[in-house]
């Protein structure tokens, strides 16, 4: 793969033209089928109208008249739903003084048919409101819980930009099991990203061990073993007093960094978690992988090895990219699975955020929409020679694939 422009133009088109025109088009055919639900009960009085119209006496559109309003309940508002019912029951009185058959047995039934199918959609647009009311009141609440356990971190810390980015993999679920956390300390800026077996509210109990841990820890173990160390204890102590932690089938894989001050180098310790990538300001990439392998963390008394700290060259313009399985584990429609050092090698990006921005849409695009995994994401980027406090979001320009 090759990078095209100069370094300045930010190049990030990850996807390939063929995968943005299928995202075109289904976004197109989204639009077009919200149109069509939004005019559908509309166009059932219409059709019940044509068909009463050009039918024999005996055949009647009332069932095109009672499907309308009960369409319209979930979709609209009690208004709207009440407008439809009240459209579709005078378009029966019309028909009906049209054909000289106000006063009939079948008219008047056919008419309280209608009536009160519009009743019963009025009450099912009350319960539906009345659940999404509900629903909204819980996310509200999922929010508040995230930013509680993940909080968003500031832009910039210790002199470093900072973006991060948490993906459920589930529809309106906002936590799980994936963590990432940055903090500046006596040592440097340090960092983690894991990801806890397991799923929910087991797994979310064990990331708010984990980073309470970390937050207290970070600021007074002089060593990233001796950090793990206290995670570990950490996660073993409240698992000895929490039923719905296990800190053997609950263990997390982890990467926990440390930026010193003044050193442009990097410091990593690996506890059975994805390799961390570094994009260097020229598009060249680094995987930052452990040439010493740990067990994550909860399992260090079954292996006896707190792991080796391993130091990189952190020069300025380059980012540091740290992520979940959730990246590495996403897989096409084919079952290949999704490779972020193969996507990202030769890009270059305004900043973290543009980084993350460009990485989880192409994972998106990779996978069809359909993750099975959350994603945690976090990008730390040392600035360059002579570059503002705070990075200016540039537009993206799509990469040309060409030969």
């Amino acid at each position: 793969m090759r990078a095209t422009g100069r370094q300045e133009s930010s190049v990030v088109g990850l996807g390939r033209r063929d995968n943005g025109e299928r995202e075109g088009a289904d976004g197109a055919g989204s639009g077009l089928a919200r149109q069509v639900v939004r005019v559908l009960p509309a166009a059932l009085i219409v059709v019940g109208l044509v068909f009463d119209l050009l039918t024999p006496p005996n055949f009647t559109g009332s069932p095109f008249f009672s499907a309308a309003p009960l369409i319209a309940a979930p979709l609209f508002s009690f208004r709207a739903t009440a407008v439809t019912g009240a459209l579709a029951s005078l378009v029966v009185v019309l028909l009906h003084l049209h054909h000289g058959t106000t006063w009939k047995v079948e008219a008047l039934t056919e008419l309280v048919t209608v009536l009160t199918v519009s009743g019963l959609a009025l009450l099912i647009n009350r319960v539906v409101r009345r659940s999404g009311e509900r629903l909204a009141s819980a996310r509200g609440i999922a929010e508040a819980a995230q930013r509680a356990v993940l909080p968003t971190p500031a832009e910039r810390i210790g002199g470093l930009h900072v973006s991060a980015r948490y993906e459920a993999a589930q529809a309106d679920a906002f936590i799980g099991g994936d963590l990432y956390a940055v903090q500046e300390t006596p040592y440097g800026v340090r960092l983690a990203v894991g990801d806890v077996r397991g799923k929910g509210l087991g797994a979310v109990e064990a990331v708010a061990v984990v980073l309470g841990a970390f937050r207290e820890a970070a600021e007074t173990e002089p060593t990233l073993v001796q950090l793990a160390q206290r995670l570990e204890r950490a996660l073993a102590r409240e698992g000895v007093r929490r039923d719905s932690l296990d800190a053997v089938e609950g263990f997390t894989t982890c990467v926990l960094g440390e930026v010193p001050p003044e050193a442009h180098v990097l410091r990593l310790l690996n506890r059975g978690h994805p390799e961390p990538l570094l994009l260097h300001a020229d598009g060249q990439l680094v995987g930052l992988g452990p040439q010493e392998p740990a067990v994550p963390l909860g399992l260090g008394e079954l292996d006896g090895r707190p792991g080796r700290v391993e130091e990189w060259p952190f020069p300025a313009g380059s980012t540091l990219l740290l992520y979940t399985d959730g990246v590495t584990e996403a897989r096409d429609r084919a079952g290949d699975f999704y490779d972020p050092a193969d996507r990202l090698r030769g890009r270059v990006f305004p900043g973290p955020q543009a980084l993350l921005g460009a990485l989880s849409s192409d994972v998106r695009r990779h996978t069809g929409g359909g993750a099975t995994d959350d994603m945690a994401l976090l990008a730390v980027g040392r600035p360059g020679e002579g570059e503002p406090e705070r990075r200016l979001t540039v537009p993206v320009v799509p990469r040309d694939d060409g030969p």
